[in-house]
């Protein structure tokens, strides 16, 4: 048993060496990946971003739409405020004027 024990001991140096150099080879890849990971996403972003700058804009319309002019209306006549004051009643309040105006005989 004394003779295991001692086997153990002078493996175990050697086991846990191994284990740490594998360690720090498994640390090292992973932050290569990332670098290379992060350097691959700058260098998309800056494709992207030439290409922005060289893609010609969309064309612009050679005649400048208006929208057409809301009819003409009055607000106070919509919300029922004024009369009315349309051609009928325009014309029989004229007539009721000058009527009211004549001196009578």
């Amino acid at each position: 048993m004394a003779r295991d024990s001692a086997n153990d001991g002078a493996l175990l140096p050697a086991s846990a060496r191994r284990q740490t150099l594998q360690r720090v080879q498994i640390g090292l890849l992973g932050l290569a990946a990332m670098i290379l990971l992060v350097a691959l996403a700058s260098i998309i972003m800056r494709n992207a971003e030439e290409n922005r700058a060289l893609v010609v804009p969309q064309a612009a319309p050679t005649v400048i739409v208006t929208p057409p002019p809301p009819p003409v209306s009055d607000p106070l006549a919509d919300a029922g405020v004024v009369p009315d004051m349309s051609t009928d009643a325009a014309g029989s309040t004229t007539s009721d004027t000058s009527n009211a105006a004549a001196p009578r005989r």
